[in-house]
């Protein structure tokens, strides 16, 4: 069995987003957004037919072709989190609210999002083994994220939770609003780590065998840039991300990966929520007490 690593070239631009897929056993993982469906059914194999179809969350860049999948091979399952199944079955208020964020852009970047039939979508709880692998639901980056541990190799698909990191770049947490919250995403990086995975395999993108290392990285950078969120204004926190993003990286198509995968300018809000509903939590807690 072989994992087929797909680069869906997302606006034309490498390694800013993955789907993974196996052809012998009909499953895919993340599929991508609408926009580059045909870019990744193009790289599977001749006689490709899906019977799974694995979702870590509902963001249009992992998500988003699932529908259309579907039109292709009806039979598929699609597996989601119970958080996010409902907007998967009927996306029009997921779609109507990113209008409202992209605007025009939403076709150009996203494609057509189609409603999934509700009986071939199969929730999740999250704690659950299933057909060959194990699920965990993983929130911090989202609240309808799971991971998935693949266990006959030891792969861990972890979508967003585990960060992004494009080749020779850091190790960077995605942050966009509205679900961010640093302490579940540490907890859910305790979970991923228990599993002992053999790799860990990014949407943002790619496998990598130094999980540990990876993992360590990660909670250090979501310290670094929780704190930093608390200190700047939202230009400022941009600037800080893309000046940190240069001075570690020095390929020009790495760098345009990682701003076209974790746009800085999209990561401040995401911080800023989750530190105004803390706020509003200990308020909450102190006056109870």
């Amino acid at each position: 069995m072989s994992i087929q690593e797909i680069d869906l070239h997302h606006c034309g631009v490498e390694r800013a987003i993955c789907a993974y897929a196996d052809a012998e056993q009909g499953w895919i993982v993340d599929p991508g957004p609408e926009v580059t469906a045909q870019t990744l059914r193009d790289a599977l194999p001749d006689g490709f037919a899906a019977r799974k179809i694995l979702l870590t969350h509902i963001h249009f860049d992992h998500a988003g072709a699932t529908g259309r999948l579907l039109e292709w091979w009806p039979e598929a399952e699609v597996w989601v989190h119970e958080r996010g199944a409902p907007h998967m079955i009927d996306p029009s208020r997921l779609v109507a609210s990113a209008t409202r964020i992209y605007g025009d852009e939403f076709e150009r970047l996203w494609g057509k999002v189609l409603p999934l039939p509700a009986d071939r979508v199969r929730v999740l709880t999250g704690d659950e083994p299933l057909d060959g692998w194990q699920v965990r639901y993983t929130p911090g980056h989202a609240s309808h994220h799971v991971s998935y541990l693949h266990e006959s190799t030891g792969t861990a698909f972890v979508g967003d939770v585990a960060g992004v990191r494009i080749q020779e770049g850091p190790v960077f947490p995605p942050t966009p609003p509205p679900d961010i919250d640093l302490g579940l995403w540490h907890e859910s990086i305790d979970l991923v780590q228990a599993w002992s995975p053999q790799q860990l395999a990014l949407t943002h993108f790619g496998r990598w065998d130094d999980v540990d290392e990876h993992l360590g990285r990660l909670r250090e950078q979501l310290d670094t840039w929780g704190d930093a969120a608390r200190t700047s204004t939202p230009e400022e926190y941009a600037d800080k991300v893309q000046a940190f993003i240069d001075g570690a990286t020095t390929d020009p198509v790495t760098r345009s990966a990682y701003g076209q995968a974790n746009p800085p300018s999209t990561l401040y809000a995401g911080m800023a929520r989750y530190w105004a509903k803390k706020g509003e939590r200990d308020h909450r807690s102190a006056a109870a007490e």
